[in-house]
């Protein structure tokens, strides 16, 4: 594939996620939901982080077998960003230790 055929793709795909998304940003506030969708809404962004982050953890190797084990780095810095997050209830510690404990591990294991 050609650098021309590349570009005019990703123009391509440009254009279809503006077509996509422009009605709804210029319609949203016109449209209200009922109280319950919205709070039923609030759920989704951790849903899919979730729906992402825990496969990556549990299946850290393509096509391997679940690693619940202290040999899993993913699994080490997971459990460490959880309980900072559930103990002080900060986006950037989490994830800075999380990240840290992370990388000590995968290091200390020689992963």
């Amino acid at each position: 594939m050609s650098a021309f055929e590349i570009a005019v793709m990703i123009a391509g795909m440009a254009l279809i996620n503006l077509a996509i998304r422009w009605p709804v940003y210029l319609f949203a506030d016109h449209v209200r939901f009922p109280p319950i969708a919205e709070r039923a809404l609030a759920f989704v962004p951790v849903t899919v982080l979730t729906a992402i982050i825990v496969p990556m953890v549990l299946y850290p190797t393509d096509g391997g077998d679940i690693q619940l084990s202290w040999r899993n780095p993913y699994l080490i810095g997971a459990i460490v960003a959880a309980i900072i997050s559930w103990r002080w209830h900060r986006l950037m510690p989490t994830i800075l230790i999380g990240m840290a404990v992370f990388f000590a591990a995968r290091w200390a294991l020689g992963v």
